[in-house]
């Protein structure tokens, strides 16, 4: 399946049945085949005893209270007893079975998933939602083990006594079993119709209470927004509106639902009430017995809990397909490491970058990058500048084969990157990203992320090489202290001198600094700039910098547009030139000594160094 294919769209409540599906989830069941055999047969020893009871009740009265035999009586009851002790046993044994195949289920199939949607290419998550993919994660594989488990077996368990019922209804007394089926089709009809449209309002039910959740995820998340802006009011509208919704939507399934048991227990009671009338009859007649046809009105009890039991089971399969078609679309897409049996191992990389006549798109007609090519020595160290959406991150992204070119190759040390096994290539790649991610932990946990058996000297000597040993010694434990989620206790500044200091542990080989150095303030900038003179030492590196202070010292600088390298060669060689890179510096200039003269400080008036929040993408995107 294609990364691009997916729906992507509201998820719907059920899908219409699939085998392949079916049986693929029952796939998950083979490995415990010997368990789920066990709550089968439990399961089964329950119906045969339901079936049995009103056949006994039916000995007891006819050849016991009727013929006043009370052995016969006695005997029965004791039977029952018996059966009823068993029934308890299986019934508490079989329920625990079930438990345990049903949460076996689930966590083999959210591992499965799990580990499937660890090995994605990166451009699956650039169209699959975040909420989504947590929502399969969670919401859908519980309702595909659940099907896959206890629905099945009470599916089948349903079936066997219904179809045991009808046999010996029919057997016990064809005429009035036939009696006793007309009600049937209103009974279908009630199931079919009013039960749909009870299972369509509580859909709508939870897609409100969904609304809900989302909009006080965005409140919490956008709180210091809304107070900014003094929107809480508007907010606050907007979520009453949510909450209207959620009423209206939950009483008009209560109102269905109040409906629909009294309609069910409507219809059995007429076919109860016409199977007493013509039994009654024939019992006066003589041709029935009194136990038989108490046996036969038991037994019609026992006909419609199938019924209703079948058709709530079978909404359960169909909500079950719905997640299966979800969850198996994900478990579909090709991984990235498929074919790696047939794949080259890397071997340590010198360096060398070649993209040869490379084009890529996201979709069909729509080019990103367009026949690019260039060659990039080992150590050298390459800027790429140019406006937002050129594809200066598309080409990184190539370097680091988060994608493959749509045509072209990529090549580094002469090896075609489609040819080799990624995990070998990757470990030799360090990546700094503009918003960082900094995982829960301890920063020991996180600077010894791609390096877990690291020593602590080598930790602390990475730290001091990127100037983050200074506000780790100010942290309350040093390495040990605890870091909360995505880093929110530490400054944007500590947080990418946390990622250096974790790129430069793991010694890549070739490195990628994706605006690591935006968003920070110059002292933080001084700092980050020290330490990558000690990062880009000996390896080649790919920087993507809006500031004059980090492209400067590149060896030579890419200017991209329009998915094309319109110009290269060093900072100096590119200002001489006139063209696009020299009409950004001069006007990155002239606006930074405007700023300057502003704050009156004649002092600085220098060549820019990009401290001053204006960067070259803004200045592309200008007029000037």
């Amino acid at each position: 399946m294609s990364l691009y294919d997916l729906d992507l769209q509201e998820d719907a409540e059920e899908r219409p049945f699939n085998v392949r599906y079916f049986m693929r989830m029952l796939g998950y069941t083979r490995r415990y085949s010997k368990t789920a055999a066990a709550g089968v047969g439990l399961t089964l020893v329950g119906i045969l005893i339901g079936l049995a009871e009103p056949m006994l009740l039916k000995t007891a009265i006819d050849q016991g209270i009727v013929a006043k035999n009370i052995e016969v009586v006695t005997r029965v009851l004791g039977i029952l007893i018996a059966f009823r002790l068993i029934q308890w046993v299986s019934s508490a044994r079989q329920i625990r079975i079930m438990n345990f195949l049903g949460q076996k289920i689930l966590y083999d199939l959210r591992e499965e998933l799990f580990e499937h949607i660890q090995r994605l290419p990166v451009s699956f998550f650039h169209r699959y939602p975040v909420g989504k993919i947590v929502s399969r994660l969670t919401n859908d594989v519980n309702h595909m083990s659940q099907l896959a488990s206890s629905n099945t077996v009470n599916l089948l368990s349903q079936l066997v006594s219904l179809v045991g019922i009808v046999a010996i209804m029919v057997w016990a007394h064809w005429k009035m079993a036939l009696l006793s089926f007309t009600t049937l089709p209103l009974l279908v009809l009630v199931m079919t119709k009013v039960r749909w449209s009870m299972e369509h309002a509580w859909g709508e039910t939870r897609k409100a209470i969904g609304e809900i959740n989302a909009h006080l995820n965005e409140t919490v998340q956008g709180l210091q927004v809304i107070q900014a802006f003094g929107q809480e009011e508007e907010n606050s509208r907007k979520f009453s509106k949510a909450g209207k919704k959620f009423f209206g939507s939950y009483m008009k399934a209560i109102k269905i639902e109040v409906a629909f048991w009294p309609l069910t227990d409507l219809v059995g009671a007429l076919g109860t009430v016409i199977v007493v009338l013509y039994g009654s009859m024939e019992l006066f007649r003589g041709t029935v017995s009194l136990g038989l046809m108490l046996a036969f009105v038991n037994y019609l009890g026992k006909f419609w809990a199938p019924i209703s039991t079948f058709s709530r089971a079978w909404s359960q399969i169909l909500s079950a397909m719905a997640s299966a078609e979800r969850v198996f679309g994900i478990l579909d897409v090709p991984l990235e490491t498929e074919g790696d049996e047939t794949k080259v191992e890397m071997p340590r990389v010198q360096g060398e970058v070649f993209f040869e006549n490379v084009s890529f798109h996201y979709r069909a007609g729509e080019p990103v990058l367009r026949n690019i090519s260039f060659r990039v020595k080992p150590g050298e160290t390459i800027a790429l500048v140019g406006p937002t959406g050129a594809g200066k991150t598309t080409i990184i992204n190539l370097v680091a084969a988060f994608h493959r070119p749509t045509s072209g190759r990529v090549l580094v040390d002469g090896y075609d990157l489609a040819g080799v096994k990624l995990s070998s290539y990757r470990k030799q790649l360090g990546i700094v990203l503009q918003d960082t991610f900094i995982f829960s932990g301890t920063i020991l946990d996180n600077i010894k992320f791609g390096k877990p058996g690291a020593s602590m000297d080598e930790v602390e000597r990475a730290a001091k090489a990127s100037r983050a040993i200074e506000f780790i010694s100010r942290m309350p434990k040093g390495f040990e202290s605890e870091v909360h989620e995505r880093g929110q206790n530490l400054s944007t500044g500590e947080r990418q001198l946390l990622a250096f200091t974790r790129a430069l542990l793991a010694d890549p080989r070739i490195l990628i600094l994706d605006e690591a150095t935006s968003s920070i303030d110059p002292e933080t900038e001084r700092l980050i700039q020290e330490a990558m003179k000690t990062l880009l030492k000996g390896r080649t590196s790919f920087i993507i910098a809006h500031r004059l202070s980090t492209v400067r010292a590149a060896d030579r600088i890419f200017v991209v547009q329009d998915g094309r390298i319109v110009e290269e060669g060093s900072h100096q060689e590119l200002v001489n030139k006139g063209g696009l890179y020299a009409h950004l510096y001069e006007a990155q200039f002239k606006m930074n000594h405007n700023k300057v003269r502003l704050k009156g400080d004649h002092a600085n008036r220098r060549e820019p160094d990009g401290t001053g929040g204006t960067n070259m993408a803004d200045l592309a995107s200008s007029p000037n």
